[in-house]
């Protein structure tokens, strides 16, 4: 019982930045993993950036480096920090909520999504 809503996307060109939020609600948002992941078209959706409850964090190769993940538990709210956005970069971005049930079994909650575009 998870409601995420992410804002921030737009227009940028290369080389800009961009910071996404999420605001999560209905669960308890600091026991769960949230993640960032990405859909560009023709392409399958890939994590881009997650931060787990205890706050480790791991990025996918393109990402490392240049976004920083970052979740603040007292307004329930996942960040995703963008800089030297490039043209690959464009995609649909989504925020993703991981709740465990089991050492082995989770349930996923989705946000609608937010444009990213990258100009060259």
């Amino acid at each position: 019982q998870v409601q995420l809503v992410e804002s921030g996307g737009g227009l940028v060109q290369a080389g800009g930045s961009l910071r996404l939020s999420c605001v999560a609600s209905g669960s308890t948002f600091s026991l769960n993993d949230m993640g960032w992941y990405r859909q560009a078209p023709g392409k399958q959706r890939e994590l881009v950036a997650r931060i787990r409850s205890g706050g480790s964090t791991n990025y996918a190769d393109s990402v490392k480096g240049r976004f920083t993940i970052s979740r603040d538990n007292a307004k329930n709210t996942v960040y995703l920090q963008m800089n030297s956005l490039k043209p690959e970069d464009t995609a649909v971005y989504y925020c993703n909520s991981r709740r465990f049930t089991s050492i082995v079994d989770y349930r996923d909650y989705w946000g609608q999504g937010t444009q990213v575009t990258v100009s060259s």
